[in-house]
């Protein structure tokens, strides 16, 4: 049975207000400040390289009237016009409702390794204003004391930033180039602000950034999950109202007009970007590959590397200074050698590859090799199996799993998207939801899991233990996939090899009996396995391991009865694989 549904609510929360301690808000104070080389913002923190001069709650009228505040940071001795770096949020340019202080071990950013002036996930002031840049952070709209209602990014939040990038250009000290940088919100905010082309925008860097709200983070696979964006969103302070996403969730389960202003329109950016992204992500991994290849500017770099996103910002600010400084500052400085994508490749249990030179991705030489489910043995193989099987589990039991296992006979290495293909059926129930994970085991079967930041003191090669119950945002266990089969239906002509595109625009339940195929997503992957070891497929009801941050609430999961996967025979149950070597 075939229904839709198109209830199209945006709804919304009090914000909390700019007062409330948690908020850390210093309070609206316009004023001009001059900051000292060598002067240390906080204890522990790194000295000032250079004279700041800080201008502070800076009003910005916007085209509709509404008034913003923004900090300007400007080198205090500069010689003549400067370039300037906008990084635009809800966090609180000063203080705020999230620190890295907040985070487990400062979430891979030592307190002395930044200034303590820079937004969360948004540049350090200090370094850049030492190399010759202004940096301009934003109360988006509604935050604190900027005026109107938090929204959450969409093009309202891609006209906002437009109109600062223009007011920024305008100003006496600006050479007229803008860039955007950041990482998370404030990458995400980048696609949407460089598709409305502000005619002085330069250049873009988004580091790890969604590019489909709907898709990537809060219906994923069509299942509602707005655990992590009602933690975040609980805590937006301001005058006004907050656009209250997880209900949007929960009021929208299919896709419609409220979701498409979430997807930016990637084929209007043509100024150069510099994106960063990585495999490990849980958020961002998808959107941040899908965004770079979905831009349309003809100069555009991409790396992909192997720690976390707060870690890779920072620790990447040279390599962002050369690009800021070709196409800010004009200056010839060979950045159009650099590769156009730098890629790592996880080898958990080894040593991983960085930054090894591509000409693109996904990988020109990618060979998508099937691994056949049988459920007779337990096996993934490299030929469909001739007699049918089947495994149940229990969707509602997290201890209950379908579990199949490939031993490499040679060493073999995966880039890019993956697909795994499920022939299903639900018993006593008339829908499924399908998590499903692809890990890497070592020649003895233990579970070999990749590293994000480091706690202090822990080396990289250092394999966790039980990387299954640790946070998601410290331990990359696997890969992930999640699909609702009532929402299996896909567009063929928006879909690749191994990248069924799911139009999340109709309800297709089973009937009693009925065995369906189902395509589902797993997020792209970049990791080598060594002869002997094997490859892991995980198939589950629920969460098969850590989420970004403990104490999150879960999915809004419809699982009920037995799940019971079929393979073999005219059942073609297979992991497809992006084979690179």
């Amino acid at each position: 049975m075939v229904t839709q549904i198109n209830t199209l609510i945006t709804p919304y929360r009090q914000a909390k207000p700019a007062s409330h301690p948690p908020a850390r808000y210093p309070g609206f104070n316009p004023a001009i400040k001059r900051l000292s080389t060598g002067s240390v913002v906080r204890d522990g923190a790194l000295p000032l390289a250079c004279d700041l001069v800080m201008e502070q709650d800076v009003a910005v009228r916007l085209r509709d009237g509404t008034t913003i505040y923004v900090d300007i940071f400007r080198p205090a001795d500069a010689a003549g016009p400067l370039p300037a770096l906008v990084s635009w949020g809800p966090y609180g340019k000063q203080g705020g409702v999230i620190t890295f202080d907040d985070l487990p071990h400062r979430g891979g950013v030592p307190v002395e390794s930044v200034s303590g002036l820079e937004m969360f996930e948004g540049p350090d002031p200090a370094f850049w204003c030492a190399n010759g840049y202004a940096v301009v952070n934003a109360d988006a709209r509604g935050a604190f004391s900027s005026e109107g209602d938090i929204r959450a990014w969409g093009r309202q939040e891609g006209r906002d930033g437009h109109d600062l990038v223009e007011w920024i250009a305008a100003q006496p000290w600006s050479n007229g180039k803008v860039g955007l940088t950041g990482t998370s919100w404030l990458a995400i905010v980048q696609w949407f602000i460089a598709a409305e082309r502000p005619p002085h925008l330069a250049a873009i860097a988004p580091c790890e950034g969604w590019t489909d709200l709907y898709r990537c983070d809060v219906v994923r696979g069509g299942v509602p999950d707005a655990g992590f964006a009602d933690h975040m969103f609980s805590m937006f302070a301001g005058g006004g109202r907050v656009e209250d996403v997880p209900a949007m969730a929960r009021a929208n389960p299919l896709m419609g007009t409220c979701w498409e202003d979430k997807i930016p329109a990637l084929g209007n950016i043509e100024v150069p970007a510099f994106v960063l992204a990585s495999w490990t992500n849980l958020i961002h991994a998808m959107g941040t590959l899908n965004g770079w290849r979905g831009i349309a500017s003809p100069d555009k770099w991409l790396r992909i590397h192997n720690t976390h996103e707060w870690t890779e910002y920072y620790t990447s600010a040279p390599d962002l200074l050369r690009f800021f400084d070709h196409y800010l500052k004009g200056e010839d400085n060979g950045w159009e050698a650099t590769p156009r994508v730098r890629m790592a490749i996880l080898d958990p249990g080894g040593a991983d590859i960085v930054d090894r030179p591509e000409k693109d991705f996904p990988l020109a030489r990618t060979d998508y090799r099937p691994l056949y489910l049988d459920a007779a043995s337990a096996t993934l193989g490299d030929i469909p199996a001739s007699a049918s099987a089947t495994v149940r589990y229990d969707p509602c039991d997290e201890a209950s799993r379908a579990i199949f296992e490939h031993r490499f006979d040679r060493d073999t290495e995966i880039a890019g998207y993956i697909k795994l293909h499920l022939w299903v059926e639900a018993v006593d129930a008339d829908d499924l939801d399908i998590y499903c994970e692809v890990r890497k085991l070592g020649a003895g079967g233990k579970h070999l899991a990749s590293r994000t930041f480091l706690p202090p003191g822990v080396d990289r090669q250092d394999l966790p233990e039980n990387p299954e119950e640790l946070p998601g945002m410290i331990v990359f266990a696997g890969a992930k996939g999640i699909q609702r089969v009532s929402l299996r239906a896909t567009d063929p002509a928006r879909s690749g090899p191994a990248e069924p595109f799911h139009m999340f625009d109709r309800v297709e339940k089973l009937a009693p009996g009925e065995v369906v195929p189902v395509d589902i997503q797993i997020w792209p992957l970049g990791m080598r396995w060594r002869a002997g070891e094997r490859l892991q497929l995980v198939i589950g009801g629920k969460k098969l391991s850590g989420v970004e941050f403990p104490g999150l609430a879960p999915a809004d999961t419809i699982n009920l009865g037995t799940h019971v996967i079929h393979t073999g025979g005219s059942h073609d149950s297979h992991l497809l694989l992006p084979v690179t070597n």
